[in-house]
């Protein structure tokens, strides 16, 4: 199937084919028609997959066939949890539309909220932005969204684990109430189905990947290593392969930062992003990684999500995340539209844990090796996938209550029970007490 086939204009066809892309992806050729239609869409597909232009194309489409918006209004909305992932959507979004007569354009936190203000004076059939910015603007009375046809939430489900609930929630009762709502999500998790049940109406459900599956185009592997001895390991990997760039993620901002330094001491380039930075900071330094005018870009998780790199070779966990799925997104940078990947996690003994739930979200077991002179002093135990995923967490429990406490409680007269003055002694945890 082609593009042609799935009903977009020639003038977008024009700018498909100049973005290099001839077969729609599967999860393009499920969502594409169904958008046009213009019905609410809650679509889960793996990283990489193409999402983007999934749920842009026929959006475009649909705002060229209608009236331009006015001053202060906007006509089409994206939500993105991430600065990174808005200003990529809002440069696919004005690529794609280079033939349309339509105004597109993006604002996030971070950066001076004037300039964005003046952007919207005259209207903007296409937003992109991020929740909290978009509530700042709203509230000085910069932006209008009674005008509002379609939402799209894009990386749902990272919106939820970054804490937005609360923002959505306000956004969403600020629209009109007859609208298309398009949801896309990594996976369909069960707030993201609790979320959609309360946002769309009578949604086609797209659903091209396996929940939590690590894109097929990836090699994983395992190396097992000391923890004081990872930052060598790196090192000696990268020149022994002759990476040519390289996206390595850290757990913490501190870590990042130490790891650029010995990286560079070892005469291998590389640069930081991460949550300190500021937003010209970041955007420079992803500028300059996809130039190719340095090796490595070292992260934190404020990257895994979203961040397009063409033709990223390698990605390595030189820390494990905290939350296991975040592992299938961190790999997913690699990889994508069509071309292989790798991704290479760095273990030590204490990591055991983490990489148990890992192999258990992704149901496979990953590849171990031992590079020599790196052998761990400590052995790294094996693991092995718990057979049918993550175990679900228990509902907490209901305090219990005291008798006195029942409501509507009756002593053996019929009469409202009077309540206990009986003395009440707190024990110590593990303190006697049967």
């Amino acid at each position: 199937m082609s593009f042609s086939e799935l009903g977009l204009t020639d003038r977008l066809l024009r700018a498909v084919e100049a973005e290099g892309y001839d077969k729609p992806t599967p999860v393009q050729k499920k969502a594409i028609p169904v958008i046009l239609s213009r019905r609410d869409v809650m679509a889960a597909a793996e990283t990489g997959s193409g999402k983007t232009a999934a749920f842009s194309l026929p959006l475009l489409q649909n705002l060229a066939e209608g009236e331009q918006a006015s001053a202060n209004r906007v006509r089409a909305l994206i939500l993105t949890p991430t600065r990174e992932l808005a200003a990529q959507v809002a440069a696919f979004a004005a690529r794609y539309s280079q033939h349309l007569s339509l105004c597109s354009t993006v604002v996030f936190g971070g950066v001076k909220i004037n300039p964005q203000m003046k952007r919207l004076r005259g209207g903007a059939d296409l937003l992109v932005a991020t929740p909290g910015r978009l509530l700042d603007l709203y509230h000085q009375r910069a932006i209008r969204l009674s005008t509002v046809e379609t939402l799209v939430l894009d990386e749902a489900d990272r919106m939820l684990d970054l804490g937005f609930t609360d923002e959505v929630t306000k956004i969403i009762s600020l629209l009109p109430q007859h609208r298309q709502n398009l949801l896309f999500s990594a996976t369909f998790s069960p707030d993201i189905r609790r979320l959609a049940g309360a946002l769309l109406h009578n949604p086609v459900q797209i659903e091209v990947s396996p929940r939590n599956a690590a894109a097929s185009a990836v090699k994983q592997s395992v190396f097992e290593v000391d923890k004081a001895r990872k930052a060598a390991l790196l090192s000696h990997l990268i020149r022994r392969g002759g990476w040519e760039q390289a996206l390595v993620f850290t757990l913490t901002k501190r870590a990042a930062d130490r790891l650029v330094r010995q990286l560079e001491e070892d005469g291998i380039s590389a640069i930081s992003i991460h949550g300190d930075k500021s937003q010209g900071a970041r955007t420079r330094a992803l500028a300059t990684f996809r130039a190719g005018d340095v090796r490595i870009l070292v992260a934190t998780d404020v990257a895994a999500r979203g961040l397009d790199i063409v033709q990223l070779p390698y990605v390595v966990n030189f820390d494990l995340p905290k939350v296991a799925t975040d592992y299938v997104h961190r790999i997913g940078r690699t990889g994508r539209a069509g071309l292989q990947g790798e991704a290479i996690s760095l273990v030590t003994a204490d990591d055991v844990k983490q990489l148990a739930a890992i192999e258990t979200v992704i149901q496979q077991q990953i590849t171990r090796e031992q590079e020599v002179g790196f052998v761990p002093r400590q052995v790294v135990p094996i693991t092995q996938p718990r057979a049918g995923g993550p175990k679900k967490p228990k509902k907490p429990k209901k305090p219990k209550q005291f008798a006195a406490e029942k409501p509507g409680r009756r002593n053996r007269t019929g009469r409202a029970a009077k309540p206990s003055h009986k003395r009440v002694v707190n024990r110590a945890p593990g303190r006697g007490g049967r």
